[in-house]
């Protein structure tokens, strides 16, 4: 029985894995991309990445939530809406049962005693800056999953994050009173007592609260990773992160808040154990969103087994020189520059080694980078004709090397230090003084 067992797995993961997906047609193509991300997500979840990051956001989330609702509570107030928050973050908490509801109370009275008019300069940049530090966490978070290592800058960071706080609101309370108002016509009253249009309008109706939480999360996927998200995978992991957190609401206060165990256990600290584990929840199925967008847009990251993404020494050395040859022939010719995302298309290779070997010809001072936030594209930052290609052979092989990792802490061979010696001779003898000029000029030979 045992050997059988293997033997359908053997062949079931065979029929999953062994098929390369461009020449996946149809129905099967359909078949298997969902069963590989199953997997794949599956896995990530195992590894506990996404779980300890969720904790992260969790611990900060508790800092962050007051002067959040502090700051979304002053700009609501404008617009004379400000009332609204309490009910939003009631419905948030519904899931704990009543506690959910002493506790929305205790928060809101927090924030209404919050007078962000008389903390001061200094009181105002540090409510600010804890708002901004809990969206920054978000950030590196999804960072993470897209394997960007670069946040924004400081500047991008107000001044991005800023206005999501101070627009977002707004425009989701916009769209939650829209929703409402359009509810309460009394043309929808009449519909609603003619079929089929009243169960269609029912139907709708309980639907709203999935299309807003999806709209949401979609916003979010395509906003805060630092690089380009397209639409349409950010929309996939929008439906499926909005469609569990929906639907774990209904199993959380199902399962969880209306036991009675956890009272018994943690009597009073009862409510904040159900608080954290409510909040763990929502982050991870937003990370999970993310991790499905992510392989949506890049489905050659869908492998049996995980990928090393370190970049041997081989393919870094050529990875480099291949990038500076097509920057430079592009500005040599006067064309739009490449962009990260276009050389990552065009090589082939993932986001991550690609972007780290960016960084270092930006560290080394060999490129520089556009202020677009979301798709930067790259220039020489000197002369092409002065870039030595010596230079940037060494500047790469170098990489990684510090005050601890460094070739003078090594013991000395003399046998070795010959061998490696008439290597770079060799090296620099064919390379001589030859510039990137020179080479991107061979091409056109």
């Amino acid at each position: 029985m045992g050997n059988r067992i293997r033997q359908w797995y053997e062949h079931s993961m065979a029929q999953l894995w062994d098929e390369d997906l461009r020449t996946l047609q149809g129905a099967r193509r359909w078949l298997i991309i969902p069963l590989r991300l199953l997997f794949v997500v599956t896995r990530h979840l195992l590894k506990g990445q996404l779980s300890l990051r969720a904790m992260s956001l969790v611990y900060t989330t508790l800092l962050s939530v007051v002067p959040l609702l502090a700051v979304s509570f002053s700009v609501l107030k404008g617009f004379g809406v400000h009332n609204q928050i309490e009910p939003l973050l009631a419905n948030f908490l519904a899931p704990l049962g009543p506690q959910g509801a002493e506790l929305t109370e205790r928060i809101i009275s927090f924030v209404e005693n919050v007078k962000v008019g008389v903390l001061g300069a200094l009181g105002l940049a540090l409510l600010l800056y804890t708002v901004v530090s809990l969206i920054q966490k978000i950030e590196s978070s999804f960072n993470y999953v897209w394997q960007v290592e670069r946040l924004r800058t400081l500047g991008q960071r107000f001044s991005n994050y800023l206005s999501v706080i101070l627009i977002g609101p707004v425009l989701v309370f916009s769209a939650l009173g829209l929703t409402a108002t359009i509810m309460d016509y009394s043309l929808v009253h009449r519909l609603m007592a003619i079929e089929p249009f009243g169960s269609l309008i029912v139907l709708v109706g309980k639907l709203v609260p999935y299309l807003l939480v999806i709209a949401a999360f979609t916003f979010v996927y395509i906003f805060i990773p630092n690089t380009r998200v397209r639409f349409a995978p950010a929309l996939v992991g929008g439906v499926v992160a909005g469609v569990l957190w929906q639907s774990s609401g209904w199993v959380f206060a199902a399962f969880i808040a209306s036991s009675s165990k956890y009272a018994a256990i943690y009597s009073s600290f009862a409510i904040l154990i159900l608080l954290l584990i409510w909040l763990y929840l929502n982050w991870l199925i937003l990370l999970l969103g993310a991790q499905v967008a992510f392989y949506v847009q890049y489905p050659q990251y869908l492998t049996r087994e995980p990928i090393d993404l370190h970049l041997s020494n081989r393919l870094r050395e050529r990875l480099a020189l291949q990038i500076m040859f097509v920057i430079a022939d592009r500005h040599l010719n006067g064309k739009p520059p490449w962009t990260g995302e276009e050389l990552v298309e065009w090589l082939g290779l993932p986001v991550y080694p690609v972007q780290r070997t960016l960084r270092l010809l930006q560290d080394a001072g060999f490129l520089s980078e556009t202020g677009n936030d979301h798709a930067p594209a790259y220039l020489p930052t000197h002369d092409i004709g002065t870039v030595r290609l010596t230079d940037l052979y060494e500047t790469v092989r170098s990489a990684g090397e510090n005050r601890l990792l460094a070739l003078r802490r090594m013991p000395r061979e003399e046998v070795v230090e010959s061998l490696m010696g008439s290597l770079r001779e060799a090296v620099k003898s064919r390379l001589g003084d030859t510039t990137l000029r020179d080479l991107v000029s061979e091409r056109k030979v």
